[in-house]
């Protein structure tokens, strides 16, 4: 069976623990298997990039990480 949240891809929420505590952004995308949240602006890792056809040089991306469900709230609004 498939789980349920109240957090919806697009909703706006607040961080309430963690290093980025206190920041809001938007969800963009809802991961049910790990209880997590990835939000845009919040927990951001550098990621090494190959080079490829679109990115010829390669080198560092910074990419949004999961947040666990637990750490973010609701905003209203």
């Amino acid at each position: 069976m498939a789980k349920k949240f109240k957090i919806k891809k697009g909703d706006q929420v607040m961080v309430i623990a963690g290093d980025d505590k206190g920041k809001t952004g938007e969800v963009l995308q809802v991961l049910t298997k790990k209880d997590a949240v990835i939000v845009a602006g919040c927990k951001i890792a550098k990621k090494a990039v190959k080079p490829s056809e679109q990115n010829k040089e390669g080198g560092f991306a910074n990419v949004e990480m999961p947040i666990h469900i637990s750490n973010v709230k609701k905003v209203e609004g």
